[in-house]
């Protein structure tokens, strides 16, 4: 067994996760979401599935609720994909990391406008 199979089932899983959401999944609350990326346990017996959604705290809620509602089929549609023994647990976990991003690009564009307005007075 590769160590770097668990690698290879999340690429997989996100490349096909995200047909299904785009073609198959019919449920308005999914339609703003984006995968982010996949983190398969060791084993290969569970997937975290990271996604973000455009919007605000509501919008994110609703989409946590599609996406765990639709989550059954999306397992179900992988098991007639990909070729496993054993289709993974999937869990959809939202992706902090792309609003802490954003955070630190404005806060160094503030460091930016703090600098060019200190040089401006110099």
């Amino acid at each position: 067994m590769s160590s770097y199979r668990p690698e290879r089932v999340g690429e997989q899983i996100h490349k096909e996760v995200t047909r299904i959401l785009m073609y198959n999944i019919k449920d308005p609350r999914v339609i703003p979401v984006t995968l982010t990326g996949v983190q398969m346990s060791r084993d290969i017996s569970s997937a975290k599935i990271y996604f973000t959604v455009h919007g605000d705290s509501a919008e994110r809620k609703e989409a946590e609720r599609g996406l765990k509602s639709a989550a059954p089929y999306i397992r179900r549609e992988l098991g007639k994909i990909m070729k496993l023994r054993f289709v993974p647990n999937l869990f959809f976990k939202f992706d902090e990391s792309i609003n802490y991003g954003q955070k630190i690009d404005a806060l160094l564009y503030q460091v930016r406008d703090d600098l060019d307005d200190h040089s401006a007075d110099s």
